[in-house]
């Protein structure tokens, strides 16, 4: 993160702190690949606590209280009394999301405190973080009665260095989590899908030598497809630090050395197998530095544009894609497991995908990593959604530390081609200025992936349909979500329409599609039918080609029905957005064979 960022984010962790004094602990660099790392597991049961009136936090002034939950002190309620108690409160499984968990939690939106005791023996030589996959949306963390830290952002991972606070026996962590929503937060209050609270991915302690591999990149240097870059950042900010990089079946073997900051950084000719979705090749790639040692599959390619064209290996494709939420199937609840992640993305194969949109926020690390094996393309999106507070600095701190951590994780995986940072937000001198510094971040970090973000259209007139937008001057693919047929008239209209882009940049339709209930039939001018939604991608089908000129990908919206809380027809939707092509159940409706159909002439 570039010095502007990291005072921008400073300030997010100021305007958060505890006012009582208790040491601060700001999070620590996110470790990269902790899957790879030796880690504990915590995930299991963990009691909660439903907190809607903050009791734990504040006192009676509406003040932090010093004594609050996270202090979770043993009394006997005899002779000293105690209004919370976490040993006979009930338990939940972590990872897990209170809302299906429980009918009596399913709408609630506020804070829930959770507790874990887990056995740890110290090993004296080694650094000790405490890591969670993601929580939704601010959680602060306490360990053994200590504040560790806090994180804002509901979708990507974070940890703390617990060295200080973990002891040998018994421990007691505390989470408190609160999802309710807020308009200066990202995403705001106003979005279109569940919120979903709770501690959603895994929680682990990652044990590390006292000086080890804080992240690293190995993928092939821009613009080229026979050299390697290889950047090792050490924990340790110190130069002459031997960092040694082996990946056998390219035999490559090389030690380099850090520079003041504790980067490495190297180039390496090599003659890879290119990752593609027909010959998704990964090689095994091991770090070595000290006593630090992290293994990983890495896959290499090249992506670029040529006019409106998108290259992938130096070759055009048509990006045949989907829109995913990470709600699972069937139980339609938050994804907790790889066979959740792998029902949706199975249904993405059969439908014929050769790319996946991962909308509006960094899926989990398990769901990226598969799509990379089964040869899936990813666009990867932070949650920048609709009207963000956009004239506010700690805002955009927080918008930038989600990008920064989305791209901190997944910089080695070769399907995710495409950073998207925003999605259907309104124009604007502060929102470009918001969304620019975001696009140029994006690209000082990562320059060997694509920038893009979701607009919305900006019509010539009623049937000719365009994109003016100040952030196409940023972004490498001017992506479009366009509702001709539902938002915008009916189905009818999308045999009049016709299409003027003046980019020399690929256009991408990022969303189109309409509701429709499985199993609900009638004549195809009837909404909400599966018949209305099947002519909808017909029509619009036909339209990208005969009258929209060259479009490099479609993501339509979306594989399946998924919750949201706008959604408030009686009997139609009930708590749903219908446009899955696939129901909340696993049922295919007409839509997603006419899509498959079409996807097999591509």
């Amino acid at each position: 993160m570039n010095l502007k960022g990291k005072f921008l984010l400073l300030g997010i962790l100021f305007c958060n702190l505890w006012s009582f004094g208790q040491t601060s602990k700001e999070l620590a660099p996110l470790i990269q690949n902790v899957y790879d790392r030796q880690r504990i597991s915590l995930n299991g049961y963990w009691n909660y606590t439903v907190d809607p009136l903050e009791t734990g936090y504040y006192d009676y002034r509406r003040r932090p209280n010093p004594d609050g939950f996270f202090k979770d002190h043993q009394v006997d309620n005899i002779n000293t009394y105690k209004e919370y108690d976490f040993d006979t409160s009930p338990v939940m499984p972590i990872p897990g999301d209170w809302n299906t968990f429980s009918d009596n939690l399913f709408l609630y939106e506020g804070t829930v405190w959770f507790r874990q005791q887990f056995l740890y023996t110290p090993k004296s030589d080694n650094k000790v973080y405490l890591y969670f996959g993601a929580s939704n949306y601010e959680t602060r963390v306490y360990l053994n009665g200590e504040r560790v830290g806090m994180h804002e952002g509901g979708y990507t991972p974070f940890n703390f260095d617990v060295t200080d606070f973990v002891k040998s026996g018994n421990n007691k962590l505390i989470v408190k989590v609160d999802n309710k929503r807020r308009a200066d937060a990202v995403p705001t209050n106003n979005f279109d899908w569940f919120n979903y609270g709770g501690i959603t991915r895994d929680v682990m302690l990652v044990e590390v030598p006292q000086t080890f591999i804080q992240s690293y990149k190995v993928q092939l240097k821009k613009g080229t497809s026979n050299i390697l870059e290889v950047k090792a950042q050490m924990s340790e900010k110190m130069a002459g630090q031997s960092v040694y990089i082996e990946i056998p079946e390219l035999k490559i073997k090389q030690t380099i050395t850090t520079d003041a900051s504790g980067l490495a950084t190297t180039e390496v000719k090599a003659n890879p197998a290119l990752w593609s979705p027909q010959s998704p090749k990964l090689y095994a790639v091991k770090i070595v530095s000290g006593k630090d040692a992290v293994n990983d599959e890495i896959g290499f390619r090249t992506i670029e544009t040529r006019g409106r064209e998108i290259l992938l290996n130096g070759k055009s494709i048509f990006l045949k894609g989907i829109s995913i939420h990470e709600e699972a199937a069937f139980r339609n609840g938050r994804i907790f497991s790889e066979d959740e992640d792998l029902t949706l993305l199975n249904w993405a194969k059969e439908l014929g995908c050769n790319y996946v949109r991962l909308a509006h926020y960094p899926h989990n690390e398990q769901m990226v990593r598969l799509a990379e094996k089964m040869g899936l393309l990813v666009w990867s999106e932070i949650p920048v959604y609709w009207t963000i507070h956009w004239e506010k600095d700690y805002v955009y701190a927080n918008a930038l530390n989600q990008l920064d951590e989305m791209i901190e994780r997944d910089q080695n995986r070769a399907n995710v081609f495409v950073w998207s940072i925003a999605n259907e937000t309104p124009h604007g001198d502060a929102r470009d200025k918001f969304l620019s510094s975001l696009a140029k971040y994006a690209r000082e970090k990562d320059d060997t992936r694509l920038i893009s973000m979701a607009m919305e259209r900006n019509d010539k007139s009623k049937e000719v349909l365009s994109i003016k937008d100040n952030m196409s001057n940023y972004v490498d693919i001017v992506s479009v979500n366009q509702y001709v047929g539902w938002y915008d008239g009916t189905n009818e209209k999308l045999d009049r329409v016709r299409w003027e882009v003046d980019y020399d940049k690929p256009l991408m339709i990022s969303e189109f599609g309409g509701e429709a209930v499985a199993g609900y039939h009638g004549d195809a001018s009837q909404i909400w039918t599966e018949e209305y939604q099947a002519e909808l991608y017909r029509k619009t089908l036909n339209m990208v080609d005969e009258r929209m000129g060259y479009v490099a990908g479609i993501s339509p919206w979306i594989l399946k029905d998924f919750r949201s809380s706008r959604r408030l027809l009686p009997n139609i939707q009930d708590g749903f957005n219908r446009k899955g092509i696939i129901s909340d159940r696993g049922d295919r409706k007409q839509a997603f064979f006419i899509l498959q159909e079409w996807f097999k002439k591509k």
